[in-house]
C-alpha cells in the first residue's frame, strides 16, 4: 500500500461505538453511500447490523475478542495506530509494515454515568462499571490529532458531517478542530463527574460504599458551558458573559427562551432570576416586579392580571424601569396591563397569542418563557469569593403545610386566619429581600419592603413609610429576630396587627411584653432569612 493509497481509504474509514444510538442507523447507512468502511464494537455493531448497515467488528481487526465483560474493546494498537497515525510519510509507512489501516472518522459517545449515579442507592461497584474507558481513550486520541481525524461525540452533528461530506467530499479542517473542541469538553465533564463522585465514596470495613453525602465532597470539579456574551457586565466598562451548568439539562432561567426584545445585559439577567425563583415560591397566581435584584413589589390573587396590577401598585414608583415575574401562562389581560408602563423584562412560563402580539408591540421588551418551572429548591446556591466560592443549600421552607404546624405563636393574642395568611405570605417574600429586610403586607400583597439595611429598625422604617395608612391593619415579617422592642413599638404606631419574625434574642422577652402590649400577635418561625 503506498502512501497515496493510505490516505485515500484514510478518508472513508470510520469506527463507531455509540452508547446514545439516536441517529446511528441513518448516520451509518449515510457514510456507506459516501464509501465509507465502518467498525464497530458490541451493541452498536447489533444495532448497525439489524438495521441492514455493513459493519465490520472491531475483534476482526484486532485478532482479539471483546474481553472481561466488554471492558476491554478497542484499547488495542490496530484501533488506536490507526487513530493516532499523521498525516505524514514516515506514519502512513509504519502503519504499512504493521498492517494496520488509518481511520478518518471516529464516532463515539460514553456510558451515561451521570444518569447512572443519579438513581438512588446505586451501589458503587455499579457505578463504576457505568465509567467507560475504551471510549473516552478514542475520543481524545481522535480529538487529539484532528488535523487528519474527524471525531463526532454529540448526535446532533450527523446531520452536518453527512452535508458536509456530501458537498465537500471530505470534512473541513475548521470542523475537525470544531469537533476536537467539542470532544475534549464531552471527556473532560465526564472525567469531572466521575470526579465529584468517587471524591465522595468511603470504604468502611473493608467495603466500598457511597458516601452518606456527596453534596459537599472534599474537591469539586464545574463544568459551565457559555450561552452568550454580554453587551457588559453590571457597568459598561465590565466584560461579561453568561453560562449555564454542563453536567446537567438545561433548567430555570438557562433553559429560557427569548421571544422579543433587546439582547439581555448582565442586570436583567440577575433581575430575571430574582423574579423567577420570587413567584416560584407560589401556588396560586402570583406577580413580583424586580428592580435592582430585590422586589419592589408581589402579590397573589386568583386573577393573574390582578396579582401584577397589585404588586404593581406596592410601589408604582419604583417598578418604573422593572423586571416583571408571573407564574400562569400570560394571558391577554395580564399583557395589556403590562403594556402601560414602561418595563425592562418579563419572564413567566408560557404566553398566549394574544399576549405575546400585546408584548410584542412594546419594542425593546424582553419576553422570556421558562416552560414548566423547575423545582430551584434542590440547587445549591453558589457564591464567588476572592480565591474562591461559598456553596449552600437553597433557603427552602419545604412543605408548606407541615413547615406552618411548627409555627409558634408566643404573645398572648394568635392571629387571625386573614392575618395567618398574610404572615406566611409576608414571610416567604422576605426570604428574597436583601438583610435586614422588612416586609408589610395585606391581603397578600406587599405594602412596603425594606431591605438591604445596617440596621432592622431602619429597614422598618422604610417599609412603613412606604406603606403609610395602609399599614394600618396590615402585618410585617422579619428576616432575622428583633433585638430590640422598638420595631414592635414603631409598627404598633402604625396599625401593625400581627409580626412573624426567628425568634432567638437575648432580648425576646422584652419584645413580646411590646407586642402584648400593643394587641399585636406574634409567631416565631425558628429560622431566619438572611441574604446577602
Amino acid at each position: 500500500m503506498n502512501e497515496a493509497t493510505a490516505l485515500k481509504q484514510a478518508k472513508k474509514r470510520a469506527i463507531i461505538s455509540v452508547s446514545d444510538k439516536q441517529g446511528i442507523v441513518e448516520f451509518g447507512k449515510a457514510l456507506l453511500e459516501l464509501g465509507f468502511q465502518l467498525v464497530s464494537t458490541g451493541g452498536t455493531a447489533r444495532t448497525l447490523e439489524e438495521a441492514g448497515v455493513k459493519v465490520q467488528h472491531v475483534e476482526k481487526i484486532t485478532n482479539f475478542p471483546e474481553m472481561l465483560g466488554g471492558r476491554v474493546k478497542t484499547l488495542h494498537p490496530a484501533v488506536h495506530a490507526g487513530i493516532l497515525a499523521r498525516d505524514l510519510p514516515e506514519d502512513m509507512a509504519q502503519l504499512e509494515e504493521l498492517g494496520i489501516e488509518p481511520f478518518s472518522l471516529v464516532v463515539v459517545n460514553l456510558y451515561p454515568f451521570q444518569r447512572a449515579i443519579s438513581k438512588t442507592g446505586l451501589p458503587v461497584t455499579e457505578a463504576l462499571e457505568q465509567i467507560d474507558i475504551g471510549g473516552p481513550t478514542m475520543v481524545r486520541a481522535a480529538a487529539k490529532n484532528f488535523p487528519r481525524v474527524a471525531v463526532v461525540v454529540n448526535p446532533n452533528r450527523y446531520d452536518q458531517i453527512i452535508e458536509e461530506l456530501r458537498s465537500q467530499g471530505e470534512i473541513s479542517l475548521s470542523t475537525r478542530l470544531k469537533l476536537a473542541q467539542e470532544a475534549f469538553w464531552h471527556t473532560a465533564q465526564y472525567d469531572a463527574a466521575i470526579s465529584n463522585y468517587l471524591t465522595a465514596v468511603r470504604v468502611e470495613e473493608g467495603e466500598i460504599k457511597p458516601a452518606e453525602s456527596t453534596k459537599f465532597p472534599t474537591k469539586m470539579l464545574m463544568s459551565l458551558v457559555k450561552i452568550s456574551d454580554l453587551r457588559y457586565g453590571e457597568n459598561p466598562h465590565q466584560e461579561a458573559a453568561f453560562y449555564r451548568e454542563g453536567t446537567t439539562r438545561p433548567y430555570g432561567l438557562a433553559s429560557a427562551r427569548q421571544f422579543h426584545g433587546k439582547e439581555l445585559s448582565f442586570n436583567n439577567i440577575l433581575d430575571l432570576d430574582a423574579a423567577l425563583t420570587t413567584v416560584s415560591e407560589f401556588e396560586v397566581p402570583a406577580a413580583v416586579v424586580i428592580k435592582h435584584n430585590t422586589p419592589s413589589g408581589v402579590a397573589c390573587s386568583n386573577a393573574l392580571v390582578d396579582a401584577y396590577r397589585k404588586a404593581y401598585n406596592a410601589d408604582s414608583i419604583a417598578a418604573y424601569g422593572g423586571v416583571v415575574g408571573l407564574n400562569r401562562t400570560v394571558d391577554k389581560e395580564t399583557a395589556a396591563a403590562m403594556a402601560e408602563t414602561f418595563l425592562e423584562a418579563v419572564i413567566a412560563p408560557a404566553y398566549s397569542e394574544e399576549a405575546l402580539t400585546i408584548l410584542r408591540g412594546k419594542k425593546n421588551l424582553r419576553v422570556l418563557c421558562t416552560g414548566e418551572f423547575a423545582d430551584l429548591t434542590r440547587e445549591l446556591s453558589m457564591k464567588k469569593v476572592s480565591g474562591g466560592f461559598l456553596l449552600q443549600d437553597s433557603d427552602s421552607l419545604g412543605d408548606l403545610s407541615s413547615w406552618r404546624q411548627q409555627l409558634k405563636v408566643v404573645t398572648k393574642r394568635a392571629p387571625s386566619e386573614e392575618e395567618w395568611d398574610d404572615l406566611i405570605f409576608s414571610w416567604i417574600v422576605a426570604k428574597h429581600v436583601f438583610s435586614n429586610a422588612i416586609v408589610v403586607a395585606k391581603g397578600m400583597q406587599t405594602l412596603g419592603i425594606g431591605g438591604g439595611q445596617v440596621s432592622r429598625v431602619a429597614a422598618a422604617r422604610i417599609a412603613l413609610e412606604k406603606a403609610g395608612e395602609q399599614a394600618d391593619g396590615a402585618v410585617i415579617a422579619s428576616d432575622g429576630f428583633l433585638p430590640f422592642p422598638d420595631t414592635i413599638e414603631y409598627a404598633a404606631k402604625s396599625g401593625i396587627k400581627a409580626l412573624i419574625q426567628p425568634g432567638g434574642s437575648i432580648r425576646d422577652e422584652e419584645v413580646i411584653k411590646a407586642a402584648d402590649a400593643a394587641g399585636m400577635a406574634m409567631v416565631f418561625t425558628g429560622r431566619r432569612h438572611f441574604k446577602h
